[in-house]
Order: structure tokens, then C-alpha cells, then sequence
């Protein structure tokens, strides 16, 4: 597991959207709200993802983008955001091993049977590409708040 450190450049990324692609390098000079997430369309992901999506003016007033990435589609995606009318960009890593190099990868737990999956985790960063804040194995209530009042601390 890759252990991002507040501090540290963060890897670059480049995924494809629903409606284009996403890339660190193509945000630069903004702050970036990048949050891992397991799957569209389940329960904690839809909250997440609507939480970002009803403070979006509020980051956008913080100079900041929130991205968030996991395996699925980028076609799954779209229809993810348009059953829920979300207002955040969507990168997909199916085919992209970023999920792997920001560390959220790991092995879980469920029934007593062990798998691969994205470990909710969220990252600040800078303007500059470099990390600000790491929020590891992620609780979805308070998130949003907290992670919006450190992008506006940067802004």
C-alpha cells in the first residue's frame, strides 16, 4: 500500500469522464477535492457524492474542484450522476491503476471473506499538485464539511 503523506507531490492522474477526461495536470493552479469511493450507486456513495454535489457553489468559491474516482465506468458514471443529479466530476479508473498508487487498494472484510476494494479515502490538493490533507477509511456524515472548511483554509 502506497502511503501518501500531507506534504508530497500528489500522482499525477488522467481518467476518462462521462463527458471528456480529468486530469490533475488540467486542474492545475485549482485546488483539487479527489475522494476514492467503492461503487455508483450504493448507499454511502450516493450520500458522499450528494454531499459534495450541495456544497459544490461553496467549493467552487474556494477555487476548488471535487473529483471523485472509483472502478467503475466512465458510462456508469454519467448514469450515476444523472440518476442523482450530481455536481462533481467523475474519473473512472477500470481500466487505470490511480486507485492503487494514491494507496486506496486494500484488502477488506465482509462475512469473513477477504477481497480486493477502494477504501473511502479523500486527498487535498494544492494548487501546486501538492497534498495537503489525507482522510483515510472515510465515514461519510461530517466529511463534506470538513473537507470543505481545509479547501478554504488554502483558497
Amino acid at each position: 500500500m502506497t502511503d501518501l503523506a500531507e506534504g508530497v507531490p500528489a500522482p499525477d492522474f488522467d481518467l476518462p469522464t462521462d463527458d471528456g477526461r480529468v486530469s490533475l495536470a488540467g486542474l492545475k493552479g485549482r485546488t483539487v477535492v479527489l475522494y476514492f469511493y467503492p461503487k455508483d450507486d450504493t448507499s454511502g456513495c450516493t450520500a458522499e457524492a450528494q454531499g459534495f454535489t450541495a456544497a459544490a457553489k461553496d467549493f467552487a468559491k474556494a477555487n476548488a474542484v471535487v473529483v471523485g474516482v472509483s472502478k467503475d465506468t466512465a458510462a456508469k458514471h454519467g448514469k450515476f450522476k444523472a440518476k442523482y443529479d450530481l455536481d462533481v466530476v467523475l474519473g473512472s479508473a477500470a481500466e487505470d491503476d490511480v486507485v492503487e498508487r494514491y494507496g486506496a487498494w486494500v484488502e477488506k472484510s465482509m462475512y469473513g471473506r477477504k477481497y480486493m476494494g477502494i477504501d473511502r479515502s479523500t486527498f487535498l490538493i494544492d494548487k501546486t499538485g501538492v497534498i495537503r490533507r489525507v482522510w483515510r477509511k472515510v465515514k461519510v456524515p461530517g466529511l463534506v464539511a470538513e473537507v470543505l472548511k481545509a479547501a478554504q483554509a488554502l483558497a
